[in-house]
C-alpha cells in the first residue's frame, strides 16, 4: 500500500485545516474517529474489494473532504439518509462531523455495508447505522430531510429511486463531478434543481452539487 501521507499527525492536521476551509471544526476525537475509519477502510479492502481509492492520500481528499465539502448544504437537517454508501462515503464522515444529526446508509452490496455496519459498532458512531438495502426497495422508515447520493445515479433515477423516501418539505442532494446539464434538463416535472460549486481542499477536478426539491413545497 502506498504511504504516501507521512504520519497520523500529519493526516489529521491536513483533515482538520481542510475541515476549516470548508466550514466544519473537527475537534480532536472526531480527527481521531476519522484516521480510524481510514485505517479500517485500508485493513479490509486488503480482503474484500470496497474501494480502489487506498492511499492515505487518495482517502483523505477523495473520500474524506470531498464528503465533507456538502456540509453546508445540509442545513438544519435532522434525519439523512446515504443512498449507495460504498465504503461509507459521504455518510460516516458526516456522521461524525454532525453528532446531533441522525444517518441512515444504505447499500445493495452486502460485503460493503457489512463493513460499514462493523465499522460503526467498533467506533461506536451512535447517530448512524447501515442498512442492506437499494432506494427503491427501502421499506424502512421514511420522511428523510435530505438523501444524500454520491455518484450513484442520474437526477431522474435519483427522483425515481429515492423522491417516495422523502419528507414533503425534504431535499435530494446529489454529489457530481462536471456539470450534469443533460440530467438537470431530465428532471421530472414537478422537481426543481439549484446547483453549488464545491471546492474540495486538495482536488483540483470539478464538484457541484445539484439539490432537486418538489416545486410543490
Amino acid at each position: 500500500m502506498t504511504q504516501d501521507v507521512p504520519d497520523e499527525r500529519a493526516w489529521k492536521a491536513r483533515l482538520d485545516d481542510g475541515g476549516k476551509q470548508i466550514g466544519i471544526d473537527l475537534d480532536q476525537s472526531q480527527l481521531d474517529l476519522l484516521w480510524q475509519y481510514a485505517q479500517l477502510l485500508r485493513e479490509r479492502n486488503q480482503h474484500v474489494n470496497l474501494t480502489s481509492i487506498v492511499s492515505l492520500e487518495g482517502i483523505l481528499t477523495l473520500h474524506m473532504l470531498d464528503s465533507l465539502s456538502v456540509a453546508m448544504a445540509l442545513g438544519d437537517s435532522r434525519r439523512l439518509m446515504d443512498m449507495g454508501t460504498g465504503g461509507g462515503f459521504p455518510g460516516i464522515p458526516l456522521a461524525v462531523a454532525f453528532p446531533d444529526k441522525d444517518f441512515t446508509l444504505i447499500d445493495g452490496t452486502q460485503k460493503k455495508i457489512r463493513f460499514v455496519s462493523e465499522a460503526i459498532t467498533a467506533l461506536d458512531i451512535r447517530n448512524a447505522r447501515a442498512i442492506a438495502a437499494r432506494a427503491e426497495t427501502y421499506t424502512g422508515e421514511k420522511n428523510f430531510d435530505v438523501v444524500l447520493a454520491r455518484a450513484v445515479s442520474s437526477l431522474a433515477d435519483l427522483v425515481r429511486d429515492a423522491g417516495r423516501l422523502l419528507a414533503p418539505r425534504g431535499r435530494l442532494l446529489a454529489m457530481k463531478g462536471k456539470l450534469p446539464e443533460d440530467e438537470i434538463g431530465a428532471v421530472p416535472r414537478g422537481w426543481r434543481a439549484e446547483t453549488t460549486r464545491l471546492t474540495v481542499p486538495g482536488v483540483d477536478a470539478e464538484r457541484h452539487l445539484v439539490a432537486l426539491s418538489r416545486k410543490s413545497a
